[in-house]
C-alpha cells in the first residue's frame, strides 16, 4: 500500500501541473454537458470518459463547477493510461428514483486501473427514496452513488458524498484501493446508507474521512482482506463492522484487518463483527481493533453472532463464522448502555483468541459498565475495564 500512496501523490502533482496548464483537456462542458443542475449530461460524460480512456498518454477528465445532471452511467475500462478524473463541481442524480431501474448502480466504475477521482460532489438526493422505503411501500431496490467492481489501483481522496439512496461507496473484486480525506453524509433514519461497503476485495485503505449515516460507516463483508482502516470519525452510524457474515453457506472470510484511531460518536455500535445464525464457511480471523475513542456508543465492542436486525425471520441457528484472533487494544471512552464489552458467540463455533489490553469503558462516566461473555475465550493484559468476562 506505500506504493500506492507514493503512486497518488506522483500521479496528482504530475496531472495538477498538466492540467493547470492545458486547462482541462477533456472538460465535459466541451462535450456538451450544461452545468445547471437541470440538463441531462450523461452522454457527455460517457463521451468525455470515452475520449480520455482512449488517450495514449495521462489524460484529466475535468468536471468543473457547477451542477451537472447525471442519470445512471458506466465508466468502463480498461483505458489506455491513467486517468485523473478532477471534480470542481457537484454531480447530482435524477429525483426520480425509479429512473433507476434494478441496477443496483449511479455511477459505476468497472475494469479500470490506475484512475484517481479528486474532490467534488455527489448528491443522489435519496430523501424521497429513504421515504418510500420508510413508508413501507413499493420501491426499487435503491442504487449504490458510486461502485468501484473489477477494478484496481484506484485512488478516491477529497470527495463528498451526500445523501445516497442506499450505500454510498461501494467496493467489490477490486485490488490496492485509497480511500482518503472523504466526507459522507446522509441522515441517522436513512435506511441501508452504508458510507462505505467492501467484498471480495484486497488491499483497501481508508483514511482521514468522516462519515454520518443511517447505515455502518464501513462494512467489511466477505472476501476481504488486507484492510488498514485509520483516522475515522464516525456518528451517527452503526459503527464499523466486520460484516454482516453467513449470509450464504459458502462464502470467503475475512481476514488482515486493521481498525485504529478512530472515534464513535452516538453511534449504535462501536468496533462491531456479526454474522447471522445459519451454517456457513465464512470466518474472521486476525481483526485489530486498536486506539479508539468511543463517546456514548451504544455497544463499543460487540461481536453478534446471532445477528438479525430485524427480528423477524431469525435463523436461529448456530453461526458456522469461525471467529478468532481479534485483538482490542488502547479503547477507551463511554458506553451508552451498561454493557460495554458484548462477546455474543456461536455454541459450535466459539470465539478463540480474543485479546484485551488497555480498555477503559465507563457507563455515562458514572456507573460501572459490565462486560458479557457467551462462547467466548481470550486473554487480558494491562488495564481492562470493565473486567473481562473470559
Amino acid at each position: 500500500m506505500a506504493n500506492i500512496m507514493l503512486h497518488y501523490l506522483l500521479f496528482l502533482v504530475f496531472f495538477w501541473s498538466s492540467f493547470r496548464a492545458s486547462n482541462g483537456a477533456y472538460n465535459v462542458e466541451s462535450f456538451g454537458a450544461k452545468p445547471d443542475g437541470l440538463t441531462d449530461s450523461t452522454q457527455a460524460f460517457l463521451k468525455a470518459w470515452s475520449a480520455a480512456c482512449g488517450s495514449t498518454g495521462p489524460a484529466t477528465l475535468y468536471v468543473p463547477s457547477g451542477s451537472f445532471l447525471v442519470k445512471p452511467i458506466v465508466f468502463n475500462g480498461p483505458c489506455k493510461n491513467k486517468i485523473l478524473f478532477w471534480i470542481d463541481g457537484k454531480i447530482l442524480a435524477p429525483t426520480n428514483y425509479w429512473s433507476f431501474g434494478s441496477s443496483g448502480f449511479w455511477i459505476l466504475f468497472y475494469q479500470i486501473s490506475w484512475v484517481t477521482i479528486q474532490g467534488g460532489i455527489l448528491d443522489a438526493r435519496g430523501g424521497s427514496f429513504w421515504a418510500c422505503r420508510n413508508a413501507g411501500k413499493v420501491c426499487p431496490p435503491g442504487a449504490r452513488s458510486i461502485s468501484f467492481v473489477a477494478s484496481r489501483n484506484v485512488v478516491v481522496s477529497g470527495l463528498t458524498s451526500i445523501n445516497s439512496q442506499i450505500i454510498h461507496i461501494a467496493i467489490d473484486q477490486c485490488r490496492n484501493i485509497l480511500l482518503e480525506k472523504l466526507k459522507i453524509t446522509a441522515s441517522s433514519l436513512s435506511p441501508n446508507t452504508d458510507g462505505i461497503h467492501m467484498q471480495s476485495s484486497i488491499g483497501i485503505t481508508i483514511t482521514n474521512t468522516t462519515i454520518k449515516t443511517g447505515d455502518d460507516c464501513i462494512s467489511i463483508g466477505p472476501g476481504s482482506m488486507n484492510v488498514r482502516i485509520q483516522r475515522i470519525t464516525c456518528g451517527p452510524g452503526h459503527g464499523i463492522s466486520v460484516g454482516s457474515l453467513a449470509e450464504h453457506t459458502h462464502e470467503d472470510g475475512v481476514q488482515n484487518v486493521t481498525v485504529t484511531s478512530a472515534v464513535f460518536t452516538g453511534t449504535q455500535n462501536g468496533v462491531r463483527i456479526k454474522s447471522w445464525g445459519r451454517p456457513s464457511s465464512g470466518f474472521a480471523n486476525n481483526i485489530i481493533f486498536q486506539n479508539i475513542i468511543m463517546k456514548n456508543a451504544y455497544n463499543p465492542i460487540i461481536i453478534d453472532q446471532k445477528y438479525c436486525p430485524s427480528g423477524h425471520g431469525c435463523p436461529n441457528q448456530n453461526s458456522g463464522v469461525k471467529i478468532s484472533g481479534v485483538t482490542y487494544k488502547n479503547i477507551r471512552g463511554t458506553s451508552a448502555t451498561q454493557v460495554a464489552m458484548n462477546f455474543v458467540c456461536s455454541s459450535s463455533n466459539p470465539c478463540t483468541g480474543i485479546k484485551l489490553q488497555g480498555i477503559k469503558l465507563t457507563y455515562f462516566n458514572r456507573a460501572a459498565a459490565t462486560s458479557s461473555c457467551v462462547n467466548a475465550h481470550g486473554t487480558t493484559s494491562g488495564f481492562v475495564l470493565p473486567p473481562s468476562c473470559f
